[in-house]
């Protein structure tokens, strides 16, 4: 703990993996132990060098990551708090506090939040959690993660299903909880603007003050679905888009329901179907 490594982040035997990855069609890339976003650009040269472009997710374990978290979080696709070594690298007191100021600084750019280990740890051999493993994953939702993970509940546990759902009906019931309206109020404070963050901050506004059943986002990069998760609105997302990998990449943001479309002449025939499914 706290030691620099001279070894390198990315080793060969790690590309070696990756492209065993690349060949089975893997959706999301996870790398760990990042200390500095040189890694996450080393490995998407690698990727883009063999025409892939899959979505790099950096899990944030070392002392290191954590200084070097905002250029990290520009390089990489989505970060992954990963308590159970960060809790060996830094004190066990300071983890709550990095893992809220990882997923605020996500939040303010967009980019998507996984809080991971340990979460519903007592799950592995009793088939309900502890209070405060509830509290825990309730806590990291309230915070702003676009997702919760679970690890050696599903991995190696006695109660993969059971750990599964009761993880889904701690996040059903969180959500439904969510002061929504001010969390957009806070959002037009602490988001950094661009010019393409105004449509999409106006989409979330009017579904609230319509009280609007969804909000309907056609794309072809994933990009629109994601300013509009940005702003955490409560109408779901409905993200129609005519490529597999998209649907895929869209399935880790907040609020998101991504489906993959034909490809249509018109954008008006796009939002048809979007109705259709909506309904």
């Amino acid at each position: 703990p706290g030691v620099r490594l001279s070894v390198p982040s990315v080793t060969d035997k790690d590309l070696s993996h990756l492209l065993f990855g690349l060949e089975h069609g893997v959706d999301f890339v996870a790398l760990y132990f990042v200390r500095e976003a040189d890694a996450v650009l080393q490995v998407r040269q690698f990727l883009r060098a063999r025409g892939a472009d899959v979505p790099l997710i950096a899990k944030i374990e070392k002392h290191e990551a954590v200084d070097n978290i905002d250029e990290i979080i520009a390089e990489a696709d989505g970060i992954m708090v990963a308590r159970g070594d960060l809790g060996v690298e830094i004190p066990l007191k300071r983890v709550p506090l990095v893992q809220k100021e990882i997923i605020s600084k996500c939040n303010r750019v967009g980019k998507p939040v996984i809080v991971a280990t340990q979460m519903l740890q007592s799950m592995i051999h009793s088939p309900y959690p502890t209070r405060a493993e509830v509290s825990d994953v309730a806590n990291a939702i309230l915070d702003g993660t676009d997702a919760v993970m679970l690890s050696g509940e599903t991995a190696i546990g006695k109660y993969p299903e059971e750990a599964t759902l009761m993880m889904r009906q701690i996040a059903i019931e969180t959500e439904m909880a969510l002061p929504y309206h001010r969390i957009l109020s806070e959002k037009t404070e602490t988001v950094i603007p661009q010019t393409d963050d105004a449509i999409s901050y106006a989409a979330c506004h009017i579904a609230e003050q319509l009280g609007a059943a969804g909000i309907i986002a056609y794309t072809t990069s994933g990009s629109t679905a994601q300013r509009v998760a940005k702003y955490r609105p409560k109408a779901p997302i409905l993200a129609i888009t005519p490529k597999d990998s998209v649907t895929k990449k869209l399935a880790l943001y907040w609020g998101v329901y991504p489906y993959q479309v034909p490809e249509y002449a018109t954008v008006e025939k796009a939002f048809e179907q979007g109705a259709q499914l909506a309904v």
